[in-house]
């Protein structure tokens, strides 16, 4: 029987797609990329129009062997890559190997590996885009130009195992620049003033100091504050205004690849990377028993919020049948697209809406389960009616001061049935009695509060990804790549979910600065991911654009070689701990987890223990430093330096604020809603539970 060969990367799409397709179909998997360029030279021939060397990589001899075969015996061969420019290099590298004719239609893609879409390509094959594939192979290429230039050079004046990349280096840019502000910065003081309230019904609610006669003031001091308290000694509290009006809350467009790695990070503490590789599995295919290999997802790398017309009616079927017809908007909804995107797929969304989560929670594993979730139900909220609240703001006033509350009430869930925005500000969701204008309202309690002014926050794997998006620098395939290289060189080590340039990666940027100034420029990188994509669209020649790239760099390379002496970087730090195995004074160094101490004398003596690090807190229970510690699984936690003699511990971080009732520090606990704060005194049962953002 005559056979169609279909080459696609992985063996779980292959298993996949075999279960679509009959006995005239064999399905080949190529295990990703099997040429590239050699890793131990150049591999590129700037001088004869950048011509590219292209070598097998190692280890796919057997693979290549049975593609060989395979296609040797078939009447038709189809490459079925990933359909992006990647995925269409992969299907220009299989051609040349297995000696397709260049004109023959034998490219297919599909943006989801459902039977329906894989049937449809397979009707219609194209040739190669070489546009695409110029792009891909320009982009290869540059970084080859500024990795094998600048990597060297790096392990020459600084540290041997270094290298630099054009994405990865204006990461580690914004990392190091966004550190240099919040050491520069200069906390200023302010005070607040909050009031608790009841009704003649008895009713409570909270106001907060709004203006000082009829403005908008910050109080500058405790003075200015206790002024203010003795200005309310006494006063009369009317209710001066109440205004009450409904606000339609929209829901937030399906995925994108970015969008998927910031809300899996924030929601479900995921890298990025962590997030991607569990995408992969999803859109891939996974087992669901007698329905057997399924692709749950669309295609995973995309930065467009567009959806297709047929998934939309699906969506809005099922949410007429399970929510009811006023759940549905009166119009599919339309996404715009902020910003420069290729819009080359769709929306990540579920292959089919009708497959909920807990329908097929019992073959995925708890990580596929909780992605899948994400993603399914943030499609279903987007293709659903807005929500509906009533919101009340009251304003109080006191003489020369006003005071304002102010509540809100869903009147009518709509999307948030399904999918809330954790971005949204909690304390805004509290309910007001009924006021009338000219009521009199009672002062319950005053609490004048003391704030600093705070530094702009660093960024986590979630807010660098966003920024990179919005400076246009890299593309989704690249986000998760990045984020995870520059924390394995040492550049940057992650804290809880903040990232903190080292020194190592600060003393880099340094380099690149001075010497190669674009390198670590936002918007030159950005530009470059421009002129991909014109090339991608047959716009540009991707020779030219390398042509005037080397030009200049070059020049930079060899001005850098020549004035750059040799570089000192601390990467280890001795400290008064003597190891108690040999009696050499421990070192700190940098691990997976961070700093921790470790002996000298390695390899001979290989003692290591953590890092202690003083949060400046007594332990409550014996009076030692409370340290800063880590889980076998990299948690932080807090814990007293007595221990095992003394078994204080807290996973809640302390904070200088006292407890009320004994005096002894607070710990502080968060979660997606509140902030709890908590009496570190084993002894105490104080508890406050604030929003977040209140």
């Amino acid at each position: 029987m005559a056979k169609t060969v279909v080459i696609v990367e992985s063996p779980a799409k292959a298993k996949t797609l075999n279960k679509f397709l009959g006995r005239k179909y064999r399905v080949v998997a190529s295990m990703g990329h099997v040429r590239d360029l050699p890793k131990s030279q150049f591999g590129v021939d700037v001088d004869n129009g950048f011509k590219p060397k292209y070598i097998t990589i190692r280890g796919k001899g057997e693979t290549i062997k049975e593609m060989r075969a395979a296609a040797k015996k078939a009447d038709h061969v189809l490459l079925a890559s990933d359909p992006d420019r990647e995925g269409e290099a992969i299907a220009w590298h299989l051609q040349q190997l297995l000696k397709i004719d260049p004109d023959a239609p034998c490219r297919i893609e599909f943006n989801e590996i459902t039977k329906q879409a894989v049937i449809s390509a397979l009707k219609h094959p194209r040739i190669i885009d070489k546009n695409r594939v110029n792009a891909q192979q320009a982009r290869r290429i540059l970084d080859r130009i500024v990795g094998y230039n600048l990597s060297p050079l790096l392990w020459r004046k600084v540290k041997k195992g270094l290298s630099a990349g054009r994405v990865q280096s204006v990461a580690v840019y914004l990392i190091t620049e966004r550190e240099k502000e919040i050491e520069n910065f200069e906390p200023e003081e302010y005070w607040s003033l909050t009031i608790d309230f009841a009704n003649a019904k008895e009713e409570k609610f909270r106001a907060k100091l709004h203006k000082i006669d009829g403005e908008k003031r910050t109080v500058p001091d405790e003075t200015s504050m206790q002024q203010i308290l003795a200005d309310l000694k006494g006063a009369t509290y009317v209710v001066r205004d109440v205004e009450r009006n409904k606000k339609k809350r929209h829901p937030a467009p399906p995925f994108t690849t970015s969008t998927l790695q910031q809300e899996a990070n924030k929601r479900l503490n995921f890298t990025a990377r962590r997030t991607m590789a569990v995408a992969q599995q999803l859109y891939e295919g996974l087992s669901l028993g007698r329905e057997g290999p399924t692709g749950l997802v669309t295609y995973i790398r995309t930065d467009s919020t567009r959806v297709a017309a047929a998934a939309q009616d699906e969506a809005r079927a099922f949410i007429k049948e399970y929510f009811g017809e006023e759940f549905l908007p009166s119009e599919k909804r339309q996404y715009n697209v902020k910003g420069k995107v290729q819009d080359a797929h769709e929306a990540i969304r579920p292959t089919s809406v009708k497959r909920h989560p807990d329908q097929i929670k019992e073959y995925l594993t708890p990580d596929q389960y909780k992605l899948y979730s994400l993603i399914w139900s943030r499609f279903v909220a987007s293709q659903m009616a807005f929500a509906v609240i009533d919101t009340t703001r009251v304003d109080i006033v006191a003489g020369r001061y006003t005071f304002r509350a102010t509540g809100s009430i869903i009147t009518f869930p709509g999307f948030l049935q399904v999918y809330e925005d954790l971005d949204e500000k909690r304390d805004e969701f509290a309910i007001l009695p009924e006021l009338a204008e000219g009521e009199l309202v009672r002062a319950l309690r005053r609490t004048p509060k003391q704030h600093f002014t705070q530094p702009p926050p660093r960024y986590s794997e979630a807010t660098l990804v966003r920024t990179l998006e919005e400076l246009g620098v890299g593309r989704p395939s690249t986000y998760a790549p990045v984020v995870d290289t520059i924390q394995r060189r040492g550049y940057v080590i992650r804290r809880g979910k903040n990232l903190h340039p080292t020194e190592l990666g600060m003393v880099v940027i340094e380099l690149l600065k001075e010497y190669f100034p674009d390198i670590i420029n936002p918007e030159f990188t950005a530009e470059m991911e421009e002129e991909l994509d014109k090339i991608e669209e047959g716009d540009l020649d991707w020779v030219e654009i390398l042509e005037r790239f080397y030009k200049q760099f070059k020049v930079e390379v060899a001005k850098a070689e020549d004035e750059i002496g040799r570089v000192k970087v601390a990467d280890k730090e001795v400290t008064d701990e003597v190891c108690e195995k040999c009696g050499r004074n421990m070192v700190i160094k940098m691990g997976r987890y961070g700093r921790f101490l470790a002996c000298p004398g390695f390899p001979e003596c290989r003692n290591a223990r953590p890092l202690l690090e003083d949060t400046g807190f007594k332990c409550p229970k014996c009076g030692k430093a409370i340290v800063r510690r880590r889980s076998k699984k990299g948690r932080v936690f807090y814990g007293c330096a007595g221990y095992p003699n003394c078994d204080f511990t807290s996973w809640g971080e302390p904070v200088k604020e006292q407890c009320p009732e004994c005096g002894t520090f607070l710990v502080q606990k968060t979660t997606k809603k509140n902030k709890t704060f908590y009496c570190a005194n084993p002894d105490c049962t104080y508890s406050e539970k604030v929003p977040n953002g209140g």
